[in-house]
């Protein structure tokens, strides 16, 4: 009995049919994201899949476009089942962070089978990352790092401070710094981006393992300084400004700061790795 095979390239414009399903998949990925009230990771998201697109969308000349029918249905399977749950969604937790790179492997599958999945690792790898705060909250907890370096922060500044564990104590009011708060998945996501960046624009390895520590590095000192800003607060009695910097908009300030500041970080790097290939290229005539 011969195997039944499904090509997507027998399709007529299959790239065309690829995108415009990929397309509807994502934008009801991101409005669920949306309904859910995470703008943080809505945005990180957004700024992902659309990295992600632009890179399999300049090699999708080179790509396998055969899957199986087994390939093709389980595909589908983790494409419908990801919908149904979003449509009956009641409650938002690890499921967020998971559906991209379910929904990922799921077109992926449709695409190329499972046998083509290695043309997409690196993409896949690098949303796996958005869910790595989530699945590693349970086990990863840098409370007490953040709020000793944060203590650090005040007390450089001039702030009478003190600290038990992840309370942060100043004469007029303290704080608790919880797992939330820690700037772990601020972490995750700038390494993500820092991941994202060496994909776009390759390196040695000597700038592989410096650019994403540099991301990291950013993400901690930037969330330490928000959680500074947020215990002066506090200690001042303005509440109403700690619950804007704490859980409104102002907590995607320092987000943007993060990214903004990596952002600096990367442009200034290719310059001075521009600069230098030019003084090679002269020197070598």
């Amino acid at each position: 009995m011969k195997a039944s095979q499904f090509t997507v390239s027998q399709l007529k414009y299959p790239q065309i049919w690829l995108l415009a399903i990929g397309a509807g998949l994502i934008a009801i990925n991101l409005a669920v994201l949306w309904k859910a009230n995470n703008s943080s990771l809505l945005g990180m998201t957004f700024l992902f899949w659309a990295a992600i697109s632009s890179l399999v969308w300049e090699k999708r000349y080179s790509l396998n476009l055969e899957s199986e029918i087994f390939s093709s249905f389980f595909g589908l399977t983790l494409i419908a089942l990801l919908l149904i749950k979003s449509i009956s969604l009641t409650s938002f937790g690890v499921f967020l962070y998971l559906s991209p790179v379910i929904l990922a492997i799921g077109l992926a599958l449709l695409a190329s089978g499972f046998k083509g999945l290695k043309q997409y690792k690196a993409e896949l790898f690098i949303l796996f990352f958005l869910s790595l705060p989530k699945l590693l909250s349970s086990w990863l907890d840098i409370s007490l790092l953040t709020a000793k370096f944060t203590t650090l922060i005040l007390w450089y500044t001039g702030f009478e401070v003190a600290r038990n564990g992840t309370l942060i104590y100043l004469p007029t009011g303290s704080v608790e710094v919880y797992s939330g708060c820690s700037g772990i998945e601020l972490i995750f996501q700038l390494v993500g981006l820092a991941l994202l960046f060496l994909l776009m624009f390759p390196q040695n390895l000597k700038y592989q393992i410096l650019i994403p520590f540099v991301a990291g590095t950013l993400a901690f000192i930037v969330n330490a300084l928000r959680v500074a800003l947020m215990a002066i607060l506090v200690a001042q009695g303005h509440m109403e400004v700690f619950d804007y910097w704490h859980e409104g908009d102002g907590s995607l300030v320092f987000s943007l700061i993060a990214v903004l500041l990596f952002g600096l970080f990367c442009w200034f790097h290719l310059g001075r790795s521009e600069l230098r290939n030019k003084d090679a290229t002269e020197s070598s005539k």
